[in-house]
């Protein structure tokens, strides 16, 4: 079963919307349970059974076909469409998209690593697993990665006056390694991070010639969120990096670039997200190589020759010789 992962920091920051759970303390409702709860009363009981239990075995059930999830509940596929129709959707495909988001909703770091200390691994197993499933994400991206789409960015990048790119909690430091790629470059770019006032003083700011750039994956940090729809109402370009078409920032960003963060640990793995920051990076770069050039040429004297580097003086050598 793969899961998708939330950081450590984007777990849990939901608001409640009113619904309790069965201990009595706030839980947010996803838009499949809320659609559930509205329509309850018309359901028969061996509907309503039905759909409970796909919900509350939503890693087990969001990951199944509409005839696979039939085979699970020992009816007929017809039944599981009709049920799907009783709450208001089209067809399968768009119950299982709310499906799948309300497993994201739902997982936390406590239940991921709970699963894995179950599994009968070493602790060497474990570490090859992270490093298999960080290198599927990175092959994922190579092969799904909408070029079109990083080029499309590098342009805005370029025309942009400023670029503001958020990013919180675990995602601050992708924010920070592109912003900072980025001023390498010339480009009037900062990370929108620190504390939630900070990101959205600075957001205030944005005009129609600027770029907001919102990173955040999962259920997505409120912050990030509301940033990337604060910029979009102020007449900024938006656009967003997370790891599912179906997230808010996919959602309220004009446009966005996908790097999955599927891991089998409790924190999210970034090794695609960062090697997709590369490669708009590296648009950015060749789009316009000439004007690149001109900016890293005063900077080649320091890197050959300057004091950025750390040097062992003479002395030091012979005395450890």
């Amino acid at each position: 079963m793969n899961y998708v992962i939330l950081s450590g920091g984007e777990v849990g920051l939901a608001r409640a919307r009113g619904r309790k759970n069965r201990n009595g303390r706030g839980s947010l409702a996803s838009d499949l349970e809320q659609r559930f709860i509205s329509v309850q009363p018309q359901l028969g009981p061996q509907r309503q059974k039905l759909i409970r239990s796909i919900i509350d075995h939503s890693e087990e059930t969001c990951f199944l076909s509409s005839r696979e999830l039939a085979k699970s509940y020992n009816v007929d596929a017809a039944t599981i469409v009709r049920s799907v129709q009783a709450l208001g959707y089209k067809g399968f495909a768009e119950f299982a998209q709310d499906l799948r988001q309300h497993f994201i909703s739902r997982i936390t770091p406590y239940t991921v690593l709970k699963a894995a200390t179950r599994e009968k691994r070493t602790v060497q197993d474990h570490i090859d697993h992270s490093l298999d499933k960080a290198l599927e994400n990175v092959n994922d991206l190579r092969e799904n990665l909408d070029r079109n789409q990083v080029i499309a960015l590098a342009r805005l990048i370029h025309t942009s006056r400023n670029i503001l790119v958020v990013g919180s909690d675990l995602a601050a430091s992708i924010a920070y390694h592109l912003a900072y790629s980025l001023t390498v470059l010339g480009f009037h770019a900062e990370a929108g991070t620190g504390s939630e006032g900070n990101v959205q003083h600075k957001v205030k700011l944005l005009t129609k010639k600027d770029l907001l750039i919102a990173i955040s994956f999962g259920q997505c940090l409120r912050v990030t969120v509301e940033a990337a729809q604060q910029a979009a109402k102020s007449g900024a370009s938006t656009f967003g990096i997370t790891d599912s078409e179906t997230t808010p920032i996919a959602r309220y960003c004009k446009n966005y670039l996908i790097a999955p963060t599927i891991s089998p640990s409790f924190l999210s793995s970034y090794a695609a997200p960062m090697a997709l920051v590369n490669a708009i990076y590296s648009a950015c770069v060749h789009l316009h190589p000439k004007r690149s050039l001109s900016y890293l040429k005063p900077t080649e004297k320091e890197y050959l020759s300057g004091l950025r580097w750390y040097r062992e003086s003479r002395a030091s050598s012979k005395t450890e010789t």
